[in-house]
């Protein structure tokens, strides 16, 4: 042994009296010796799972084997290898193991090893525990996780499914060997997974230890991501700075531990510190687990078991700060709302009931009393022990919702300090980076914002970061202004950091390089790529820094190229008019450009001047003075002079608080009527939010005393706060939110110099505050929103906001408050929550952005009760549909040219409705034009009268009506609310949009209607917003550029399957979603639909043959063509994209926003964006929408009250393939899904074929339950496709002609029905054509065809009879009997084989098709059918560009079968008569005599009558040589109509026939419709109602042409 430690430097931890941990590099040499010297034994047992053995076994093999040789030793060395994973870690698991050794003869001087991460070694020890009472064995732990923790100490453990390591023992190594090269082969997720316990052991133990982590994750992480060669590191003199760095941090980790179990071997109390994050982590892990590992579960507990500790007051935030700053440094969760958490289906398990039930069994708990281990501070605990902590504290750490509990603060008169101010901490950290020198930054906040700011000057090492006093205070090593690019590959994530991205995107204009081939990407999260920063860009472009715009024009992510010296200089002219960032952004970073920077602010007024002069003041204080510019009168200009020069920093500069934060202490106590006091906010402050107190308090009421630098309020008694008429809050803009609320309940009347011309007494006016609409939210328009719900009105303004306020007892309480993520909106209505009871805030933590610890301080320093509050995940989205009134009219707004009339018409048409035109009831009503009117009276006056017949139009056109109103109707306000009311409780409002090109061309030749008096697209700027607010729908007109007759008809069918849908009146789902059918999806997956549209026709493509729906892949679309996740399209791109394809099909729309956790495109953590594309698809009528059940519950709940006739599958995507379809995990899935949606879809991810049958075992039983809703079951994967196959709802398709598919394993519809014959489950079946003649019947073309492009198995032939025989009889009753089409002679003879007759084929006294249909317990019965009138009125109406009217005529030709047919198909076209002519008068007086009254069907003896009312549709039902051979004979008269019409001829041989010759020699134009045209289309419906499935029309068609021609 000694050899071999004179190889091998390794580093001996002491523990339990003896150094049995040895630490190093390549150990395996060094451990098989230490073994074999010290361990005699006459079996050495090598236990690992299969993960590690393909690493590590064979080295280990070959090093026993070759030392046993050497050493001449008798003795054995055989390995066991094991599954991987934590299911291994069971009673069975080790039974296994303990069948082995028993197998193998080992006995009790067997020495077992266990190699692997810490499953391997709780498993291999409790085995060695308790095998042969207890045998030796040695830990060689593999992972970062078990050598940091689980292999020291001695706990051996398995699970059961009450909890981990419940059955177990303490059993002690005799070696514990940590070999740091194993983890050049741990994945990166596996570190960061064992980092966790490396931050807690600091955290609880070692400040100097917890800061070298702190700062030095970069270089951990390096340590193990270059593997070392030839063995380096097993030696001193071999041994990299890396590696020295890494093992450093293991044995410091591990000699903590070491030292704790030396102590309290048995967990008696000491140890128990080791637990820090455990006792939620391990509750949190019970619920997430196998996804989510150990070490990220344990983080996220460390952060909940620290947020405890501060509610407790034991605990400061800068130490919570602190360590949520550490771990997100090694890349690790540390809320349960990382998306990594959120986006899986078990999450929505993690509710506080739930990790309290599981907190109970806990081997630390004293009886029900739950224990924690609480933090005091960084490297401290509270005690040396864990701490019983209530269940209410841990309930409200657990809860993501609040609600103040009203009263009187009980610390009144209060005196508090608040945390230091965001802007100023952003402004002092690029001050100190840029600068030379050491600065001390204290009162820095701690909170999201100021994190990703370090982190990012971190990324472009600008300056080195270190904390002091506990981390009370920074200390920044000022770069120099010397940056450089971050590594490739790496981009600076902002997340929802307003100021970073705006600061930040200057800074990079500074980082150089020599050849300009490096850049910086600077992203964030979806809201801010979002908000605006083109100005900025703008500005630095034209000074010659080269940006480019990633995804969206004026938005992040940016890239920002290197330059040789930063940016120029010079003369900059930036527009300044929406937010004061921009200019402060590059003033900051102005004294490092080449040349001295002139600045010009251009634009308007400038936004938030206080902030630039903060800025100014700041920058004064590191060094370099800025002057602004004066006029000659010395008026002060917006130009600033900005030197050359560097920043040198102070020794230490002291934050302010946060002046926009303190508001809303000072707000508690003006609502309360109690005093507060801030010691450090005062006059003297730089930010503008300061002189709230003086601005808006003391207007309202309150008394207030103001010092250089402290601040008290004493409000009035409770209901006692002044409206203050109008404000000014452009200095102060993010305090509006707190002056807000406080008016809602300023019931005072203003005083009399505040009083506001035609407005309510209690009115507050806030202006100046445009910008708050592009912050973290639309916070004009949140407020708006949310105190609507406590029943308080607001209106909105221009660049505000009017706030009416009544008493503070007539809100509404138990009201719950949505935050939009945004801190001040959370903050501003825990203000009001203070006062009105049962207020919640549903998202707590984002407060976290400035103010983490403020519900900690409402309740220990201002002394306001804080409960937390666990909303309802609950939902009943799927039964809550709000509808609609049965038949409610449909009110149509929109731009005048955008085609409310013309698309009005067509509804009202498809659907049988009446049309009214709001603009001619008012002409009507006013008995004058509405041109004259606006001519004689004006606009105001004309507006006035809009509105004032709209309550009457309402009330007398309640029902079946299309109202098409003014396109100026939303200009007022009052018909602004009659609208939305209307959408919200009576029927739905269809803003009917086009492109606005389309609409200035129109309305530029258009003058019947009154001018605008100013630009067309002013007004449609002006408008859109209203339409929006005020429709439930939206409908784009898509107008196609050739007019074709194929675009009409297109039109008119969108417009018939969307307002058939919307209203209920034909919901437009397809029939196969029922039980026993199956029914198929095609999924899209095209970046734009619009360049597709070929593809997508229906007349000229195949891409949707057999198809019931077709998925829009949304998270696929993109206007740059191509895509990259995540990817957010523009709402105006999606809503061109979905109208398009429902112009070009008629098919249901599956809506689809795919998340990239579920294998989508969509970024995870973009709810609102989320939210808003899928209202925009029930919007826009889609009729299915997808949506994920990790999405929160809430804004899915919201969402099914809109759907009315759209339905939602509810889905849950598991990529992984740890999804199993047994056990406790898909039972959650699927009640989760059955609870929010009308359908289920689950996908999984097959790893063997065997899981398939487990899916459709699944499935079976799902089906019998009671009330069991259509489920879509599939797995991924190529081992997946047969449950593709296998499943019968909705099942995704794909088509060859799609750039790729949508999922792996996807197959076509054609692939699936051949999976399905081969399985035996689509068995073959025969059709048939009875009649006589039949041979040259394309019949058999027809269908055989259609057959073949599918895939389906099945035949048709011919079967000649002159009558009904047994042969007929026999065919129709056998087992493989599919369906027949029937002709003449048969039509009227096969009746009484029939089982049934639909309600057509009765009427109609004929049938051509005859359908087998199986009833419930099996039995087949036959169904006849009569398609021939299907088959005519498609084809008319594919022919026609409009609809017949009522008052058109149809002349029917010949009064036979046929003939029958058409009647029928003129009736349901809308034709008010139909005349028979035929050669037998009689006959036609048969026929027409037959049918109802209501069918009004008249004989002819002569075609006189023609000439009266000629025919719009005429129709020839005989053989084509009957007018050949003159039996009977027709005049002119039949086509005298002067517009013209449509001819139709049943004959299709020849295809042009007398009667279509004769059509088109007249002077009139009359559509023709050809013969072979109708059999077509009777033959689609036979082959849809005999399959089920769409026919492949274009292959059909060209089929039977192809046999036409040649026969």
């Amino acid at each position: 042994m000694a050899s071999a430690e004179n190889k091998t430097d390794i580093k001996k931890v002491h523990i339990l009296g003896k150094d049995a941990i040895h630490c190093g590099f390549h150990l395996i040499p060094y451990i098989v010796e230490t073994v074999l010297g010290t361990l005699s034994s006459s079996a050495y047992v090598l236990i690992t799972d299969s993960n590690v053995a393909k690493f590590h076994l064979d080295t280990f093999k070959d090093e026993f084997t070759s030392q046993i040789a050497s050493k001449s030793l008798q003795t054995r060395f055989i390995t066991h290898i094991i599954p991987p994973g934590e299911t291994s870690k069971s009673r069975e698991g080790k039974a296994a193991i303990e069948d082995y050794l028993l197998k193998h003869a080992c006995t009790r001087d067997t020495v077992i090893l266990a190699v692997g991460g810490g499953v391997i070694g709780d498993l291999v020890g409790f085995v060695a525990a308790t095998f042969m009472r207890g045998v030796r064995f040695v830990q060689v732990p593999t992972t970062l996780l078990a050598m940091v923790d689980s292999s020291v100490g001695g706990k051996t453990a398995i699970d059961t499914p009450h909890g981990k390591n419940l059955i177990g023992s303490f059993w002690q190594p005799e070696y514990i060997f940590i070999d740091a090269a194993f983890l050049e082969t741990l994945p990166p997720r596996e570190f960061s997974n064992g980092m966790a316990e490396v931050v807690k052991t600091a955290a609880i133990w070692n400040e100097d230890e917890f800061a070298a982590l702190e700062s030095r994750s970069s270089e951990i992480f390096a340590a193990i991501q270059t593997p070392s060669q030839n063995n380096a590191g097993r030696d001193l003199a071999s041994r990299s700075a890396a590696q020295h760095l890494l093992l450093q941090v293991i044995v410091g980790s591990i000699s903590v531990k070491a030292h704790i179990v030396t102590i309290d071997e048995r967990e008696t109390g000491l140890r128990n510190l080791v637990n820090f994050g455990h006792t939620i982590g391990h509750a949190i892990e019970a619920v997430v687990t196998p996804q989510i590992l150990h070490g990220e579960c344990v983080s996220i507990g460390m952060i909940l078991e620290a947020e405890i500790a501060r509610q407790m007051g034991i605990l400061s935030q800068v130490a919570v700060g602190r360590l949520t700053r550490c771990l997100k440094g090694y890349n690790l969760p540390t809320s349960m709302h990382d998306h990594r958490i959120s986006t899986l289906s078990s999450s929505k398990r993690l509710t506080p009931d739930r990790l309290l039930d599981i907190m109970k069994v806990d081997k630390k708990n004293s009886g029900p009393a739950k224990k924690v281990v609480l933090l005091s501070r960084i490297g401290a605990t509270h005690e040396p022990k864990a701490t019983v902590v209530p269940d209410a504290i841990i309930r409200k750490t657990l809860c993501e919702a609040v609600s103040v509990v009203p009263g009187t603060p009980k610390h009144s008169p209060i005196s508090m300090a608040t945390p230091g101010s965001k802007s100023i901490s952003n402004r002092a950290l690029v001050l100190a980076s840029l600068a030379s020198g050491t600065c001390r930054l204290k009162n820095l906040l701690h909170s999201d914002d100021t994190q990703v700011m370090m982190a990012a000057l971190l990324d472009l090492q600008g300056a080195s970061f270190s904390w002091e006093d506990g981390g009370e205070t920074l200390v920044v090593i000022g770069g120099q202004g010397e940056l450089i690019p971050p590594p490739s590959g790496k981009e600076i994530y902002l997340g929802n950091a307003g100021t970073a991205a705006r600061f930040l995107t200057t800074v990079c204009a500074l980082v150089r390089s020599t050849d300009g081939s490096q850049s910086t990407i600077v992203t964030g999260n979806a809201r801010m790529k979002q908000r605006p920063v083109g100005p900025l860009v703008d500005a630095l472009r034209s000074n010659g820094v080269t940006i480019n715009y990633q995804e969206t024009e004026g938005s992040l992510p940016l890239q920002i190229t290197a330059s040789s010296t930063g940016f120029t200089g010079g003369h900059i002219k930036l527009a300044a008019s929406v937010s004061s960032q921009y200019v402060s952004s590059i003033l900051l970073c102005a004294p490092y450009a080449v040349e001295p920077i002139v600045l010009e602010l251009t634009g308007g007024q400038v936004i938030s001047q206080p902030y630039i002069d903060m800025t100014l003041a700041m920058m004064k204080t590191f060094g370099i003075l800025v002057t602004r510019r004066k006029d000659e009168s010395g008026n002060l200009l917006d130009v600033y002079d900005v030197p050359k020069g560097h920043y040198v920093n102070p020794a230490e500069y002291v934050i302010e608080s946060d002046a926009s934060s303190a508001t809303y202490p000072l707000a508690v106590a003006a609502i309360t009527g109690t005093t507060c006091t801030l010691t450090n906010i005062g006059s003297s402050s730089l930010q503008g939010d300061a002189g709230f107190a003086k601005a808006v308090l003391e207007p309202m009421g309150c008394t207030v005393k103001q010092t250089e630098t402290s601040t008290t309020v004493t409000g009035p008694p409770v209901g006692q706060l002044r409206a203050i008429g109008y404000v000014d809050m452009e200095p102060m803009t993010d305090a509006f939110l707190t002056a807000s609320v406080l008016a809602a309940v300023a019931c005072r009347a203003v005083t009399s110099e505040r009083t506001l011309e035609n407005a309510p007494a209690t009115t507050t006016r806030i202006l100046g505050i445009a910008n708050q609409r592009v912050k973290e939210c639309n916070r004009i328009r949140a407020m708006i929103d949310q105190l609507a719900k406590f029943g308080v009105d607001t209106k909105e303004l221009d660049d505000g906001l009017e706030i009416y306020g009544i008493d503070h007892s007539s809100l509404k309480e138990g009201t719950s408050i949505h935050c939009y993520d945004d801190h001040r909106v959370a903050m501003a209505f825990s203000v009001l929550g203070s006062l009105i009871p049962g207020t919640i805030i549903e998202e707590k933590r984002c407060v976290e952005k400035t103010w983490p610890n403020w519900w900690d301080d409402l309740e220990n320093k201002i002394g306001l009760a804080v409960e937390g509050v666990e909303l309802s995940h609950e939902s009943k989205a799927s039964t809550s549909n709000v509808k609609h009134e049965s038949g409610a009219s449909v009110l149509l707004c929109g731009m005048r040219g955008s085609g409310k009339t013309y698309i009005g018409k067509i509804a009202a048409a498809e659907l049988g409705w009446e049309y009214l035109d709001a603009d001619q009831y008012l002409e009507q009503t006013y008995n004058m034009t509405c041109k004259e009117f606006v001519h004689q009276k004006g606009w105001d006056a004309f507006r006035a009268a809009e509105s004032e017949i709209l309550p009457k139009i309402l009330n007398q056109r309640s029902s079946k009506t299309i109202i098409s109103l003014g396109g100026g109707i939303v200009e007022t306000e009052i018909a602004r609310e009659i609208l939305k009311d209307y959408g919200r409780s009576k029927g739905p409002v269809v803003h009917i949009s086009r492109d606005i090109r389309q609409i200035v061309a129109y309305l530029t030749v258009e003058t019947e209607r009154p001018a605008y008096g100013q630009e067309i697209e002013e007004v449609f700027e002006r408008r859109n917003p209203w339409f929006d607010e005020c429709s439930t729908h939206r409908f784009l007109s898509i107008v196609e550029p050739d007019g074709t007759q194929n675009g009409w008809r297109r039109t008119r069918n969108q417009v018939k399957t969307y307002f058939g849908h919307i209203t209920g009146a034909a919901p437009n789902t397809p029939l196969n979603l029922q039980p026993s059918r199956r029914s198929y999806f095609l999924s899209l997956t095209f970046p734009d639909i619009l360049s597709q549209q070929h593809l997508l026709d229906e007349d000229t493509s195949s891409i949707l043959d057999g198809v019931d729906a077709v998925e829009l892949r949304v998270d696929l679309l993109s206007p740059s063509g191509s895509v990259t996740a995540p990817n957010i399209p523009p709402k105006d791109y999606v809503i061109l994209q979905l109208s398009t394809l429902k112009h070009m099909t008629s098919l249901p729309i599956v809506y689809t926003v795919r998340t990239v956790s579920q294998g989508g495109a969509f970024p995870d953590d973009t709810h609102e964006q989320l939210f808003e594309l899928l209202e925009t698809g029930l919007q826009l009528g889609a009729e299915y929408i997808d949506v994920e059940i990790t999405s929160p519950r809430d804004r899915i709940q919201l969402l099914s009250t809109h759907k009315r006739a759209s339905r939602i599958i509810a889905s849950h995507h598991d990529w992984t393939g740890r999804l199993r379809w047994t056990g406790p995990e898909i039972e959650d899935i699927y009640t989760t899904a059955s609870n929010l949606g009308d359908i289920i879809k689950i996908v999984g991810k097959a790893n063997v074929l065997e899981e398939n049958m487990e899916l459709r075992r699944f499935v079976q039983r799902k089906a019998v339950e009671p009330h069991a809703k259509p489920f879509i079951a599939i797995n991924l994967g190529i081992e997946g496709q047969l449950s593709r196959i296998l499943n019968p709802t909705f099942s995704p398709v794909t088509h060859p002609s799609l750039p790729v598919a949508a999922a792996p394993g996807q197959l076509s519809f054609s692939q699936i029905q051949i999976g399905l014959h081969l399985l035996g489950q689509l068995p073959r079946k025969n059709f048939f054509l009875f009649g006589s003649p039949i041979s040259k019947s394309p019949s058999p073309t027809l269908h055989n065809t259609g057959f073949r492009v599918l895939g389906l198995p099945h035949h048709y032939s011919l079967h000649e009879t002159s009558t009904v025989d047994d042969s007929v009889r026999q065919i129709i009753r056998s087992l493989n009997f599919g369906g027949a089409s029937v002709t003449i002679p048969h039509k009227l003879t096969i009746i009484p084989e029939l089982d049934n007759l639909t309600s057509a084929a009765q009427l109609i006294g004929a049938v051509n098709t005859i359908v087998p249909v199986q009833q419930k317990g099996g039995k087949i019965t036959l169904l006849g059918d009569n398609t021939d009138w299907l088959g005519i009125t498609n084809a008319i109406r594919a022919q026609s560009r409009d609809r017949l009217r009522p008052d058109d005529v149809g002349l029917i030709i010949g009064a036979g079968g046929t003939s029958r047919a058409a009647v029928y198909a003129l009736h349901e076209l809308g034709v008010r008569v139909v005349f028979i002519w035929n050669r037998t008068y009689s006959s036609a007086q048969q026929l027409a005599s037959s049918f109802p009254p209501s069918f009004n069907v008249k004989a002819l003896e002569s075609l006189d009558p023609l000439s009266v009312s000629p025919p719009a549709v005429v129709i020839g039902t005989i053989p084509a040589d009957a007018l050949a051979s003159g039996n009977l004979s027709l005049s002119s008269t039949i086509f005298s109509r002067e517009q013209g019409g449509i001819v139709v001829d049943m004959a299709y041989r020849p295809k042009i026939t007398s009667l279509l010759q004769l059509a088109a020699s007249q002077k009139a134009t009359w559509l023709p419709v050809y013969g072979i045209d109708v059999l077509l289309e009777q033959g689609f419906q036979q082959f849809l109602s005999w399959t089920g499935h769409r026919p492949p029309m274009q292959a059909i068609t060209h089929a039977v042409h192809t046999f036409y021609e040649n026969s």
